[in-house]
């Protein structure tokens, strides 16, 4: 848990969270904050299984699975080329419409290009290609006389994609099984303080749409999972414009590391499921593996 990412915090709070779970289902845990010693640490403590509470860069996108792959130690969540996939926006988009999902226009340019001027008509997002959580997210409002400052720690090359307006809705896969759908509330943009922060969304689950959407999110969580080649948990994340019915319903990512915080959608679904937290993280545990 924790890392170097702007991830830290929330993979600090999924950490404790897991942790004190896995101890109440019987596991002899050991929590570790992965730092550049990883490597060693892991080779001291020699665990059946590494339970990967890690968010963000080299914690979700491949990196630390390699790790884990070398060493032969059985992991949570998927695998090395999933994660990398699932990680790089623009890449897991090309593999959505491999196989008919829908989702919006974007392109990957510079910083400098970003800034300066408008790459695609307002309204759009500017972010990173490889960052999780709503981290370093722009909007850019219909109407806006320019392109936003973007901030010197955003990336050399961002994502540029067109705004899709209408409701925040997600689903998470359990193995080969979508859960149920969970309708987001916020007074304003889904940014990290309305994921993270208590009061700053409410959840609606399962969410009170249409029964064709809801199926459709079901269908599109789970075949995005599939192509991506995610094994143990995923959670995929849509927008939802309900004057366009089931044309208004795009795909926008799947997250291969999601929270497990206090305020995290995923065991919040599982629980709405039939699935109680403790046990969500004993069957990831039992689910571990290594293997590419």
């Amino acid at each position: 848990m924790g890392g170097p990412s702007a991830e830290r915090e929330v993979s600090l709070s999924s950490g404790r969270e897991c942790a004190a779970a896995l101890r109440a289902e019987g596991f002899d845990v050991v929590t570790v904050d992965a730092d550049r010693d990883l490597f060693v640490r892991l080779a001291d403590i020699q665990p059946d299984v590494a339970f990967n509470a890690l968010h963000g860069r080299w914690g979700e996108d491949g990196c630390v699975q390699g790790i884990l792959e070398w060493m032969q130690i059985p992991y949570t969540h998927s695998g090395v080329l999933a994660s990398a996939l699932a990680m790089d926006k623009q890449r897991s988009k090309d593999l959505y419409r491999s196989v008919l999902l829908p989702v919006v226009d974007s392109t990957i340019v510079t910083r400098a290009e970003a800034e300066g001027g408008h790459v695609m008509a307002p309204p759009y997002v500017v972010k990173p290609n490889a960052e999780g959580s709503s981290v370093g997210v722009y909007l850019v409002q219909e109407g806006a006389n320019g392109p936003p400052k973007l901030a010197d720690t955003m990336p050399a090359h961002v994502m540029v994609e067109a705004f899709v307006p209408g409701r925040e809705l997600t689903t998470t896969v359990m193995g080969d099984r979508a859960l149920t759908v969970t309708d987001i509330l916020t007074d304003g943009w889904y940014d990290y303080d309305a994921k993270y922060v208590e009061g700053g969304s409410r959840h609606v689950v399962p969410a009170d749409i249409p029964g064709d959407i809801f199926d459709a999110c079901l269908d599109y969580a789970l075949r995005a999972h599939q192509v991506l080649g995610c094994r143990g948990v995923s959670r995929t994340d849509f927008r939802w414009d309900e004057t366009r019915g089931l044309d208004g319903l795009v795909l926008l990512e799947t997250n291969t590391q999601p929270g497990m915080t206090p305020t995290s959608l995923t065991p919040e679904q599982a629980e709405k499921s039939g699935v109680e937290f403790g046990a969500l993280c004993r069957w990831m545990v039992e689910d571990a593996s290594c293997n590419r």
